[in-house]
């Protein structure tokens, strides 16, 4: 037997995207059912590093991109959420850190010096030196030259867990997802064995939205895949880091950052060019060995005697870009009442959220009467994967 729910929006994608639009019409007066297939975060968001980038990193190699100045104001919006003072209440978030570096080993470090102090980065990136350095280069042995961004590291599991507490009774779990239509008119979606009305559908679903445009009929906006090669590290020795390491190209050499585990140890997470195209390439056992070795060379005074490692493989999903080079922005596409779309980067998720508030304010979308849905079968939230990627000892 079907049941019939009335909503507003239907949101599909239960990730960082989703959940923050879905807080953010909620917080306008809008009905929402959000519904996600699988677990809350359990896509690419909990695979994330926490990083709310400002673009610091993609102007490397001179003037401001369109990316950076589209990401730029990311960290402020950010900030003032989990302070309780921006669009969204994200107190209780955990911030794993205040700032975001960038480490520069000694061959190339002369050559940022004039960079760095340049107009262009001003504000953006400050030297820092001595106890200032995060813990795990405040060794003897350290070379280089150390930047201090302004920006943040966040815990995502307990972001999403903020967000499912902001989303109330609008959370839905299900598998099957169809189009409902009437005089050829999307009118909102067949969920399970929920019949939902709907004035908007939105499509967030990261990778998943390829499965649902396909369900829906529908070959455009066309989805690209960018995979990476993650690598964790486990151990006594390893003290929070959160850093691109600089190498000679555009893109960091390494990018580390440090997370929290349930039995009270960090975790090292890299990515960076470590995990792109030679990364993607290598078995597991290959590219643990090269991470291994990029870190007893950036970093020979770690030990990795007691360390334990993993990798992770994971797709980041994208509009198709030439080249597939990285979206310069949260991507938004319509066709009718269905809004399609992806973030692109957890930092932008306000900006994905901008667009759709931005369309259905032109379309004059319109809060109907209050609805409650209780009762519904939720989503689980999802565990992030160095709970379940290392076999430790009982």
């Amino acid at each position: 037997m079907s049941l019939t729910l009335n909503t507003d929006i239907a949101i599909i994608g239960g990730g960082i995207a989703g959940l923050w639009l879905n807080a953010q019409l909620r917080q306008r007066g809008f009905n929402t059912l959000l519904i996600e297939q699988s677990s809350l975060g359990g896509g690419q968001s909990v695979k994330s590093q926490g990083i709310i980038h400002g673009g610091a990193k993609y102007v490397l190699h001179g003037a401001l991109s369109g990316s950076s100045e589209a990401i730029a104001d990311m960290p402020e919006r950010w900030r003032k959420a989990l302070n309780g003072e921006g669009e969204l209440d994200l107190r209780g978030v955990r911030l794993l850190s205040d700032a975001h570096y960038l480490w520069s080993p000694g061959s190339i470090a002369g050559n940022l010096t004039s960079f760095f102090a340049s107009k262009a980065m001003r504000g953006r990136v400050d030297q820092v030196k001595g106890k200032q350095l995060p813990e795990a280069l405040q060794h003897k042995d350290f070379k280089g030259r150390v930047y201090r961004l302004a920006e943040l590291v966040l815990d995502v599991p307990s972001l999403v867990q903020r967000l499912a507490e902001l989303a109330g009774d609008s959370l839905l779990h299900a598998q099957k997802i169809t189009p409902r239509y009437q005089n050829q008119q999307l009118v909102g979606v067949q969920a399970d064995n929920y019949s939902i009305n709907a004035q908007r559908v939105v499509f967030c679903a990261g990778s998943g939205t390829e499965e649902l445009l396909q369900a829906f009929a529908l070959s455009k906006p066309a989805q690209q895949l960018r995979p990476l090669h993650m690598v964790m590290a486990k151990g006594p020795a390893l003290l929070p880091l959160y850093a691109h390491c600089l190498g000679g190209g555009s893109k960091p050499r390494v990018t580390i950052t440090t997370h929290p585990t349930a039995d009270g140890q960090w975790v090292w997470y890299l990515g960076g060019n470590l995990a792109e195209a030679e990364g993607v390439a290598r078995t597991s056992e290959q590219q643990i060995q090269a991470a291994q070795a990029e870190v007893a060379q950036l970093l020979p005074w770690v030990a990795q005697e007691a360390t334990q490692w993993a990798t992770l493989r994971v797709d980041r999903a994208e509009p198709v870009q030439s080249g597939l080079t990285r979206p310069e922005n949260a991507f938004l596409s319509e066709q009718g009442a269905l809004l399609v779309g992806w973030p692109t980067k957890l930092a932008l998720a306000p900006d994905f959220s901008d667009r759709v508030l931005k369309l259905l304010e032109r379309d004059d979308v319109q809060p109907s009467s209050a609805q409650s849905y209780p009762d519904l079968p939720r989503p689980a939230i999802a565990q992030p994967a160095w709970e379940t990627a290392f076999n430790d000892p009982a």
